[in-house]
């Protein structure tokens, strides 16, 4: 602790040095502190504990005029706060309609891309499949693996020559987009 301290009051005095030997110091107490933050966050987030303790600490510390802190425990009260400051700066970015703030988010795996008893609902997936075939081949052969021939996705893969997770993703974007495209909406 003493020694945190003195890190501290070397960064205050100027020291350049002193901020490279204080995130060895305080990296675990930090990370512990970042996951706690995040733990109460929404499912969704995509900031990883030690990129906010990164991001928190280059705040902190990695600024032209350095801070002044009386201690180790004004400092780790100081890197709470830059940390809480960080998600809400994220939250407020995916909230704006440049981010798809305005957009509603789907499970992938809810969206059915069957068709109902309707003729025109086969020919508009027939002709969507078509269009996706155009833009994406292998898409359109593991929509006709996955759909029509009903191989599970480790066949499919194996099939394709491509990994479980890769023919998982890839069976998501062609649902998604031959969902869009049967809608109506131009997918590409």
């Amino acid at each position: 602790m003493r020694e945190v301290t003195e890190v501290l009051a070397a960064i205050e005095s100027g020291d350049s040095k002193a901020a490279a030997d204080l995130l060895p110091l305080v990296y675990d107490e930090l990370r512990k502190l970042a996951a706690a933050r995040l733990a109460g966050e929404k499912p969704g987030q995509t900031l990883q504990p030690t990129a906010l303790v990164h991001e928190a600490f280059v705040r902190l510390v990695g600024g032209e005029h350095p801070q002044g802190w009386n201690g180790r425990g004004h400092f780790f009260a100081a890197a709470a706060e830059a940390m809480r400051r960080i998600l809400v700066d994220r939250a407020r970015q995916k909230k704006s309609a440049k981010h798809g703030g305005q957009r509603e988010r789907m499970d992938l795996d809810a969206i059915d891309v069957a068709v109902g008893d309707w003729p025109e609902d086969l020919v508009a997936l027939d002709e969507a499949l078509t269009r996706l075939a155009a833009v994406d081949p292998k898409a359109a052969q593991l929509v006709h693996l996955r759909f029509f021939a009903g191989l599970p996705i480790l066949e499919v893969a194996e099939v394709l020559g491509i990994s479980p997770r890769t023919a998982d993703r890839l069976w998501a974007y062609a649902r998604a987009w031959l969902h869009d495209a049967v809608r109506g909406s131009d997918p590409s």
